[in-house]
């Protein structure tokens, strides 16, 4: 990953499920919390690219 530090991360700019872009930092496990539909959530990069399972590479 060059241009950025190790561990550092994007922060996303509006709540996944209301889509309120007042999102404040939380405590682990969660690592946003939106106070307008009160939910707490983390989001993980699960990886880019094919399937591992596809053997078509594609």
């Amino acid at each position: 990953m060059t241009g950025s530090a190790p561990g550092t991360r994007a922060q996303p700019f509006f709540c996944p499920y209301c889509g309120e872009e007042d999102l404040r930092p939380e405590d682990p496990p969660a690592t946003h919390y939106c106070p307008d539909c009160n939910r707490r959530f983390a989001l993980r990069l699960i990886g880019i690219g094919p399937a591992w399972d596809d053997p078509s590479g594609g």
